[in-house]
């Protein structure tokens, strides 16, 4: 199985008008943040939140009237459910989503205001695969892979199409991986409109099923990541087949620099982005010599994030950047004590957020107490500035 420019091109005539053409635009702030020149395009502004929607309706619109009919069903941490259902019933097929255990509320609550029904089952994607392919097998239903299928891959590479139209002085596409069908597309496209074009793919280092293919490995693969949406443990065979000789590197990245990537993005960008979607700048980040002073264009695939691992990671990027802070500070458990604290904490202009006492510990006085304080701060620089002000004051910090 095969999938050629031409069918790429085909599939942009297919789905014209009917998916929205997402903006590619220069990002001044990443840039500065990277030293490369940064060029994004948002496929989290989708109808649905992410890329998906290219080839699920690329895929549907290929079905015969009998298949239509019958329905189709599909295993999907949620964008492709989304994009298939939301899709679907335009098209009126019925459609039928098994998510994964543990899936993002926002995905699976997405993909049943489209229309479609939703069967949660399995332990991963492949337990859900597993279930998907019972209802194909028993139902008569249709079975659409959310990236093993040629269809979907000629689908997706229209982004590549639009990405390389909108910037084509481009050096470098990143494109995160999951199970390998948007990269495949969008490299058949690049490479065809641009062949110096360089590819650069990105897996998470719990997920790394492209890398270890590639070296002809079984895939180690396992863990709760943020970039749920390419958790995949077995990347699909037809876009690893295309894929394979047009990537350059493949760049496994930690989930610490996923978490940055997902901030930066609010931060700095003032967009919403998930894990997955927000792969390409977490490589950037981590690998910040292979793309500086090069032109790179980072595929922002998806922004469909739990609003509150939206907030967590938010606040743990304020922690690593030492703008909350905690102090836990060993004290007599007296009255006045804890005012003081907050005068030398409040003279400094910091901002206590939060107090927890903890009189119970077995390795501070019965008489004493431990005092955690969550400070607000502007930087390392001022929390470094509020703990010599605490240890001039004659309190003993035990850690922060």
């Amino acid at each position: 199985m095969t999938v050629t420019f031409d069918d790429i091109l085909a599939a942009r005539e297919r789905i014209a008008g009917q998916v929205d053409r997402t903006p590619v635009r220069y990002s001044r702030k990443l840039s500065q943040l990277t030293g490369a020149e940064v060029w994004v395009k948002f496929d989290n502004l989708h109808f649905t939140g992410s890329f998906k929607e290219r080839g699920a309706l690329n895929r549907l619109l290929q079905l015969s009237p009998d298949e239509r009919r019958r329905g189709v069903v599909a295993a999907s941490a949620g964008n492709h459910a989304q994009a298939l259902a939301y899709h679907g019933a335009r098209l009126g097929v019925p459609v039928t989503i098994v998510m994964p255990e543990g899936t993002p509320f926002v995905k699976a609550d997405g993909t049943r205001a489209h229309g479609a029904t939703v069967v949660i089952k399995g332990a991963d994607f492949s337990g859900s695969t597993e279930e998907a392919h019972r209802f194909r097998d028993e139902e008569g239903m249709v079975f659409i892979s959310a990236f093993d299928d040629a269809g979907i891959v000629a689908g997706q590479g229209v982004c590549g199409l639009e990405f390389m139209e909108d910037a084509p002085d481009l050096d470098v596409l990143i494109v995160p991986i999951g199970g390998g069908g948007l990269i495949a597309g969008t490299a058949i496209a690049a490479k065809g409109l641009k062949p110096s074009i360089r590819i650069f793919g990105v897996e998470a280092a719990m997920y790394p099923s492209f890398s270890a293919k590639r070296r002809g490995e079984a895939p180690k693969c396992g863990g709760q990541t943020i970039a749920e949406g390419i958790a995949i443990k077995a990347v699909g065979d037809i876009p690893f087949a295309l894929a394979d000789p047009l990537i350059d590197e493949v760049l496994v990245v930690d989930e610490a620099d996923f978490e940055k990537g997902v901030a930066f993005l609010a931060t700095l960008e003032k967009t919403v982005a998930e894990g997955a979607g927000a792969g390409g700048l977490a490589a950037m980040l981590a690998y910040p010599e292979k793309f500086r002073g090069l032109k790179v264009g980072i595929e922002l695939t998806g922004g469909n994030i739990d609003s509150r691992m939206l907030a967590v990671v938010l606040n743990r990027e304020l922690v690593r950047e030492k703008r909350l802070v905690v102090y836990r500070i060993l004290g007599d458990d007296r009255p006045g004590m804890l005012s003081k604290m907050s005068a030398v904490i409040g003279g400094l202009g910091g901002n206590i957020i939060d107090v927890v006492h903890n009189r119970l510990a077995l390795d501070v006085p019965a008489k004493g107490a431990e005092f955690d304080i969550m400070v607000e701060t502007r930087g390392e620089a001022h929390a470094d500035e509020i703990r010599h002000g605490l240890e001039e004051a004659g309190y003993e910090l035990r850690m922060g």
